[in-house]
């Protein structure tokens, strides 16, 4: 196992939030090789960088292992449940500006969007 941590890996305070909201395995035997803590840095590593799964560096675990993680907790809403839980912790302590500004004074088409050349239109028709 290779050790060492990566840029943008989680801190131990910003592990402590969703640690207790993981889902945990009821697995009996050899203790794992790889810690949730790696295997969900390699996720975050993989959905920032958007890099191939198969391109997941080494410190984080086997890629599809990591992968498999990823599928398994997205299947059962795992990660939905930690981002509302979060989301909502953080709009509770004043974190979030939830202002939204839409400003539709453009609006362009394509020059396709207008139609075809030759249209059946009555003359003087803009």
């Amino acid at each position: 196992m290779i050790t060492g941590v990566g840029r943008g890996d989680l801190t131990n305070s910003q592990w402590a939030r969703p640690e207790p909201l993981l889902p945990r395995g009821k697995r009996l035997g050899r203790p794992p090789t790889w810690t949730r803590r790696q295997l969900i840095d390699g996720i975050r590593w993989r959905t920032r960088t958007g890099a191939p799964w198969r391109d997941l560096p080494e410190r984080y675990g086997p890629w599809d292992r990591v992968y498999d993680l990823f599928r398994r907790r997205q299947r059962d809403g795992t990660w939905q449940r930690i981002f509302v839980r979060l989301q909502a912790e953080a709009d509770a302590k004043g974190l979030i500006t939830w202002d939204v500004s839409v400003d539709s004074t453009v609006a362009r088409a394509h020059q396709h969007a207008a139609g075809p050349r030759d249209s059946p239109l009555p003359a003087g028709h803009p």
